[in-house]
Order: structure tokens, then sequence, then C-alpha cells
């Protein structure tokens, strides 16, 4: 599959609205801490509306543009200042989680494809990893690289139909709902935690000691784990709670806080997991990432629409 070389305008009802929200829509726990993490002026920008389903937000810094995902629409969408928003990939094979491997080709986590995918400089798409123990996967739903060059990402069941009469997943093969390492120098691919009820988001803390991820079934914390030197993670423990809907996407910033899409919108955490504050949006944050040519543009993806928010901070790694 190749990427279409003309990229497809959207009708104007999906283009830049650029519509500024008020300074109220941030809402500080920790006064001191929350304007480390936000300017005071600081407003949310809704760039775009009228999608399906926004998800998977990732900077491209060599194209100056950001790629995202709107999953029942099947497609691959891209944005810039200069262009707004028109059509990256389609179809996408609903495609949800994106990211940058090291040598920056995107990685996507296609939910029909049932596989990771990476994109190469001319635009083929090559599939990374598919299986696990001769299985096929459930759905990956979001993937983060580390700087070993080893991919981890996460695999619940939301993007196999459910079957009215058994209240089943249709297609599942795995026996649970795993997160994944793979090493793409080896191909080998293993669990590295199998007890999550729908694992999601997942992000490395600064000094990739730390793995956090989110789990948005019923329990609707986030976890956090220590990476051993062989890739090993230990038993984990509850990082935070979220009280206003589940934690979706998440992002680590390069002061070791982690952003968490929630159902008012964006919750920050101090490294102790107590709460910093919150940017209230009029719908519920499904993915973010930090971008733009300086990294301080926080962007999010939230049902049917894309904001975006400058923040005092860069992400951490990719």
């Amino acid at each position: 599959m190749k990427t279409p070389s003309r990229l497809r305008r959207l009708p104007a009802l999906a283009t830049l609205v650029f519509l500024p929200l008020s300074a109220a829509d941030l809402a500080p726990v920790d006064a001191a801490e929350f304007a480390r993490c936000l300017p005071s002026d600081a407003k949310v920008e809704r760039l775009a509306t009228g999608l399906g389903f926004t998800e998977g937000p990732v900077w491209l810094p060599r194209e100056g543009m950001l790629v995202f995902s709107d999953i029942p629409k099947d497609q691959l969408l891209r944005w810039s200042p200069a262009g707004g928003v028109a059509a990256f990939r389609e179809p996408s094979r609903n495609a949800n989680g994106n990211t940058l491997d090291l040598q920056g080709r995107l990685l996507t986590c296609e939910h029909s494809g049932r596989r990771v995918a990476r994109r190469e400089a001319d635009g083929t798409l090559v599939t990374v990893v598919e299986r696990f123990e001769g299985r096929r996967l459930n759905s990956p739903n979001d993937v983060v690289v580390k700087t070993d060059g080893t991919l981890w990402f996460t695999d619940p069941e939301y993007g196999l139909k459910t079957n009215p009469a058994t209240k089943q997943r249709e297609g599942k093969e795995q026996p649970g709902n795993f997160v994944y390492r793979h090493d793409p120098a080896t191909g080998a691919t293993t669990a590295v935690v199998r007890d999550f009820v729908q694992p999601n988001g997942l992000a490395f803390s600064p000094d990739e000691k730390l793995l956090y991820v989110a789990d948005s079934g019923s329990p609707r914390h986030i976890r956090v784990f220590a990476v051993g030197a062989d890739g090993r993670l230990d038993a984990g423990r509850v990082f935070c709670r979220l009280d206003l809907g589940g934690p979706d996407g998440i992002r680590v910033d390069r002061e070791g806080r982690v952003w968490s899409s929630s159902g008012d919108g964006v919750q920050i955490f101090h490294p102790d997991g107590r709460l910093v504050g919150r940017i209230l949006l009029p719908e519920s944050a499904a993915n973010l990432c930090f971008g733009g040519p300086d990294g301080k543009t926080l962007y999010i993806t939230a049902r049917k629409s894309l904001y975006a928010v400058r923040a005092s901070v860069t992400g951490a790694g990719r």
C-alpha cells in the first residue's frame, strides 16, 4: 500500500476553525506546579471539528505537521498551520495510535489491520508485528519507541466486534489483552504485562527507567512499572486514578509529569501521582502529544475535534 501522492482537502466542516476558548479552561490544583506547565495567558484553541473520533496525534518535525487518526472514518489526517486538515492516508485500516521510530518513520497501530505498521520514506507500508505466539493480535492501540529501538505497544480488544448473542469479541485469538515489547532487530515479541483489562496509552519517564500504562477498562487508572536493563518490568503499582472518565492517551514531559486524556479534557499529574491541574475541554479527550516547531504546543484529539494549547514544557523522548 502506498500513501496517495496528492493530499485531498477535507470539507470545510473539518478544516481550520481556530476558535479560541477562554483562559478559564485552565484549572490548576497545585498553582505553583501548574504555572511551570502552562503560561498564565495560555488559551485552548479548537483547530478543527466535524470529525468522527480523533486519536493518535504525532508531530512530524521534518514535515512541520501533525498527523492524527479518525478511527471510524478510516483515515489518517494531517494538520498544519498553513494547510489546515487534509487526508494523509486512506484507508488507514482504522488507525489509532501513532509515533515515530528512531529513523523518523511513522509507526501506526491499526485496529482492523490488527498490526503495527511502518511507513517507509517512499510511502509504502510494511508490517512490523501482527502476531504473538502464532496468534493474531487483538487490535493494537498505542505505541511508543525506546531509545534502544524497541517498540512497546498495547493490544486491547476495542477494535474487535462484539457478538450480540454471546457478548464475546469476534475473531479474538489472544487469551488476554497484553502490553508488548517488540525488538525489530531480532523480530522477537514479548508480552511484558498480561493482567490489564484494556491497556491503552503508554509512555516512558524521561530516563526510561519507568513505563506508565493506562488501563481504560474498569480500573480506569494509570499504572507505573520499573523497567529492567533486560527489558523486563517489575510488578508495577497504581500511579494515579482519574476522577472523570478513563485514561486513554498519555504523555510524559521532560520534567517527569504525566499528562493524561480524561473525561473533562487533560489531567496533569506530578511524578509522585498528585494531581497538578486540568485543561478543560467541551468534549472528552482521547489522546495528546507535544509538538510544533519548538515542541511546546500540546495537541489534543478529543472526540470530533482537534485542539491545541501552548505549554511551557516539552515532551520526554519520543
